[in-house]
């Protein structure tokens, strides 16, 4: 239960152990470094490192490759272990892997932690951004980073691709913020990829959206530790960030997981809330444990910093808007949303779909049935496997 809820995160193959049918086995964390990298706001960040792995073997025409951006809180961890020990795989494991839906008997699999990438203090995680060093000063960037949108995270993951000599996309797939990456790679490099799939993705961040992530932001801004982002060397905003965390565990989830999972139970058997302000129900306790596990592996800044860039986030980042942005797409796209997704709207997927259809575009969209919320394209989205493998063949 605690590791469900808190998933709300060179040519040479991987290393790998003797894997088990359908497992990529034991993968190889790396690092990517830029000496610079110019933003789409014109600012210069020098001495960029981001982590990566990968999944399967680049093909002699380097035409094979799927890339997969990660979810908000996630890394690039998608499949298989890092240790055989690990309590679990990579958060797609499910469809990554030797005869899955994304077959890594046929195609190579990379997956890149962001620009900003939420988990600085784990030691699986390589990102640059306000926890960094600035090289300039010697100390911390903090809210002197420059301000990065989804544009940033994929050139700099084209970089990584560029230094593989990649010419061909195969497919751009990813869940949630995954999407949005996945989105942008077809509208930013539309003669390179062949097919997008945003999985509980949307074409643009509309009102509620934007005002929705502010609310998590808020829970930051308000501890009074967060002092204005300058907080490194001292006392972090670390009960802010547990609560965005918890804010968003809630969020990605739905009503009817909440009812089967918790239902009005109480925290501790016979310790009702009438009587205590210490009592609590077990759902609250829950998020409360969650919140405050994330918030040790992640920075508060870090988070902020992703919430403006999927504020920003408009497909192809066109002045003209969603369409203008949508218009650039060549690939084919087949967009997943969850049925009982309360954060990103299936009816937000369908209007990019309307919209690519009306452009003339190849469009299509499945809704991954159930009553698990936003995580449905997480936790469950082996539901649509079959349909993930024959848009990928």
């Amino acid at each position: 239960m605690m590791r469900r809820l808190m998933l709300i995160g060179c040519l040479a193959l991987p290393a790998m152990a003797a894997a088990q049918e359908g497992s990529v086995g034991i993968v190889e964390k790396r690092v990517f470094s830029m000496p610079s990298y110019t933003t789409v706001g014109g600012a210069t960040i020098r001495d960029v490192k981001v982590g990566w792995e990968a999944y399967g073997q680049l093909n002699a025409a380097r035409d094979n490759v799927v890339i997969v951006p990660h979810f908000f809180t996630g890394n690039s961890h998608a499949a298989g272990k890092y240790k055989p020990e690990d309590a679990a795989p990579g958060y797609w494991d499910a469809i990554i892997g030797p005869g899955k839906a994304i077959d890594t008997g046929r195609f190579y699999v990379v997956a890149v932690d962001s620009l900003v990438n939420l988990n600085t203090k784990d030691p699986n995680t390589t990102t640059t951004g306000p926890a960094t060093t600035n090289p300039d000063t010697g100390k911390p960037w903090g809210m002197a980073f420059p301000i990065v949108t989804m544009r940033d995270f994929v050139n700099v993951q084209k970089a990584l691709l560029d230094s593989l000599g990649v010419t061909r996309v195969h497919a751009a797939i990813g869940a949630s913020m995954g999407s949005m990456q996945a989105l942008e790679w077809a509208a930013a490099y539309p003669d390179l990829v062949q097919r997008v799939a945003p999985v509980i993705g949307v074409g643009e961040a509309d009102a509620w959206t934007i005002g929705r992530v502010e609310l998590w932001a808020q829970a930051i801004t308000l501890d009074p530790n967060w002092n204005n982002g300058d907080y490194y060397g001292r006392a972090e905003p670390t009960a802010g960030l547990a609560l965005a965390l918890k804010l968003v565990t809630l969020d990605a989830r739905h009503w009817g997981w909440a009812d089967k999972a918790f239902g009005r139970k109480l925290a501790k058997e016979g310790d009702s809330p009438l009587a205590s302000w210490n009592n609590r129900y077990a759902i609250t306790a829950t998020l409360d444990a969650v919140g405050a596990a994330r918030a040790r592996t992640g920075d508060a800044n870090h988070f902020l910093y992703l919430v403006r860039a999927n504020q920003l986030f408009v497909a192809g980042h066109e002045n003209g808007g969603l369409e203008a942005g949508l218009a650039r797409i060549k690939a084919k796209a087949l967009f997943l949303p969850a049925k009982s997704d309360l954060l990103l709207a299936p009816e937000n997927a369908r209007k990019s779909v309307d919209i690519l259809r009306r452009l003339g575009k190849q469009a299509e969209m499945v809704e991954i049935d159930g009553d698990g919320g936003h995580l449905d394209g997480v936790l469950a989205v082996s539901r649509v496997g079959p349909q993930i493998r024959r848009f990928m063949d």
